[in-house]
């Protein structure tokens, strides 16, 4: 799905700079999406490198990986895929490259019918309006992600808010209570409510609006969630998703000498 979500999004304008790697042509074994080699990238910056991968063989992801002109070792960055095997191939691969690997793992979840999507009708305080995201609201957006907190990460924000789909609600200041946005593989991703504004539907109204505008335009509507996070459970489940039978996995790869310095 991520591979899948990063080559639309290639073939739509490719506002994140992506490209395409396979182990042999047509017939390949193995694919990698990375950013292109001639972007001007931030070598400590995991959020923007970020590589989305599918083997048919294993072995042949393995030799990709392994390449030395697949992967930019030399920097921080993130696999995403929802093969078990990518995760012990990272190990094997980093430990000789002298790279550490922290692996995170989540349930897949996708909506694959927009006709199975609820139909949301409640009496919402006129007050508020359904929107997308502004640039503006990047700086909340890290401040309230378990994955943000850091100026490399409000940036990234940034630029996902400017190049792919989002959906908020504002009050009548124009401030965000509730959100979620999409990211660079067309990912549903910071499904999130202010604490003070929970318990009021927002949050099932916001994923249900982006899932039914990602199938508008052609994407997968598709996430992943902790499993026990059990509110978002139930709300996924409240909107008829599939909860795929593979997981998704997250591995960030920082190379030792950074180690030291760095917090991710």
């Amino acid at each position: 799905l991520q591979v899948y979500g990063a080559v639309m999004n290639i073939n739509r304008g490719n506002p994140f700079r992506k490209e395409v790697v396979v182990d042999k042509w047509p017939n390949f074994k193995a694919v990698i999406t990375r950013p292109q080699r001639e972007s001007d990238i931030d070598d400590l910056d995991h959020y923007t490198n970020a590589h989305a991968v599918f083997y048919k063989e294993l072995q042949a992801y393995k030799e990709l990986l392994e390449n030395t002109n697949t992967i930019n070792w030399g920097q921080i960055f993130q696999i995403q895929g929802l093969q078990d095997g990518i995760c012990e191939v990272s190990k094997t691969v980093a430990l000789t490259k002298e790279v550490d690997v922290k692996i995170s793992s989540f349930r897949t979840v996708i909506h694959s019918d927009p006709d199975t999507l609820p139909d949301i009708r409640f009496q919402m305080d006129p007050k508020l309006t359904v929107s997308y995201l502004d640039i503006s609201h990047a700086s909340l957006l890290n401040e309230t992600w378990s994955r943000g907190g850091n100026p490399r990460c409000q940036r990234y924000l940034a630029n996902l808010i400017c190049c792919f789909p989002s959906v908020c609600i504002l009050d009548d200041k124009g401030c965000p209570l509730s959100w979620s946005l999409t990211d660079q593989f067309a990912t549903m991703i910071h499904g999130y409510t202010l604490p003070e504004h929970r318990r009021k539907g927002y949050s099932r109204l916001v994923a249900t609006t982006l899932a039914k505008k990602l199938h508008s335009q052609g994407f997968p509507a598709q996430g992943n969630v902790v499993e026990t996070n059990m509110p978002s459970v139930t709300m996924l489940k409240s909107m008829n998703a599939q909860f795929l039978p593979t997981s998704f996995f997250r591995m960030i790869h920082t190379p030792f000498h950074f180690l030291s310095n760095l917090r991710l």
